[in-house]
């Protein structure tokens, strides 16, 4: 994989959400946007990279089940609704205004669709009671069936990370969180008050010595494992120079917890705008920084691959759905 397809598989939104049963999944870093220009060809012939981006390989959702044509038409459609002032053209502010509005749907679809599996007692909260037990029940009542020690340090790590971070979303300190709260809890970069949460997880994955720092070599072996001993790829190299050039801002020789903070949230990047660009850059045949409705469908195997269409899934939805 080359540096582009790296950064785009770890990019931002990823942040994968609790699966029943299972503890809050370790996220990935969001990584700062790549000049445009430095992207390769490969990548506008394939919709990969804006599907990978968002959702990571395994959450990944494809639209194998509609041809090329169903897709354009449905595509078309979509792109009927991104234009709000109805002029004909897409401009780069009305994709990033309609990729926020398909994230924010698809951060509280995601919710609800887990919902009923830890709301045990139907009373439209999720106590911190109902989702151990829903998440690490089996465990705790069976410690005896978990003699795998990776497993074991995994349920004991992970029960109270997550009450902390459970803690951390329950503003009211009920002790239950309402779909706001839990929201925030499955998706805790979406929230302000959540920031310090996203920092101390990412730490203390990273962070093998436990000196409270992230050194080069603990921010390398995030990305890479060197299992056959072999040399260190080319992307690798280029990612310990962005360390030190980027990344360890006071050339201390370690990352502290605001050049974390800045690494995977840097505050002046909004990951909407970069998306809206990206598409607009590889489609804009006439160079007008806008894209008609031709230029969309031409490109249409980036698009439903992309957080335009929430990765294809838009397509198969009605249009009254949208």
């Amino acid at each position: 994989m080359d540096v582009f397809g790296l950064v785009c598989a770890l990019l931002l939104l990823s942040w994968t959400t609790a699966a029943h049963g299972k503890p809050t999944a370790r996220k990935e870093r969001v990584i700062h946007e790549t000049n445009l220009n430095e992207r390769t060809q490969d990548d506008n012939d394939s919709f990969q990279y804006d599907h990978e981006a968002f959702l990571g390989k395994e959450e990944a959702r494809t639209f194998d089940q509609l041809t090329p044509e169903e897709s354009k038409d449905r595509l078309g459609k979509i792109v009927e609704r991104i234009d709000s002032d109805a002029n004909g053209l897409i401009t780069t502010d009305e994709l990033k205004a309609w990729i926020k509005r398909v994230q924010k749907r698809y951060v509280y679809e995601n919710v609800a669709k887990v919902w009923a599996d830890y709301d045990l007692n139907k009373d439209d909260k999720i106590s911190w009671e109902e989702y151990k037990q829903a998440t690490y029940g089996y465990y705790l009542a069976n410690p005896d069936e978990f003699d795998d020690t990776t497993d074991q340090f995994s349920f004991k790590k992970m029960l109270p990370r997550d009450e902390r971070r459970f803690k951390t979303a329950d503003l009211d300190r009920d002790q239950a969180a309402d779909r706001e709260e839990f929201t925030a809890f499955l998706h805790p970069e979406e929230f302000d008050h959540m920031k310090d949460i996203v920092v101390q997880e990412t730490l203390e994955d990273i962070d093998k010595n436990g000196d409270g720092h992230v050194d080069e070599d603990e921010y390398v072996a995030d990305m890479f494992a060197h299992e056959d001993g072999g040399p260190e790829p080319d992307w690798l190299r280029t990612e310990r120079d962005q360390f030190s050039d980027f990344r360890d801002l006071n050339k201390d020789g370690k990352m502290d917890r605001d050049e974390i903070r800045q690494w995977i949230m840097p505050q002046n990047y909004d990951h909407a705008q970069a998306e809206a660009r990206h598409l607009v850059y590889e489609s804009d045949q006439d160079k007008d920084q806008m894209l008609t409705k031709e230029e969309i469908l031409e490109n249409w195997n980036m698009f439903v691959g992309s957080q335009a269409t929430n990765y294809g899934e838009d397509l198969t939805r009605n249009h009254d759905e949208l």
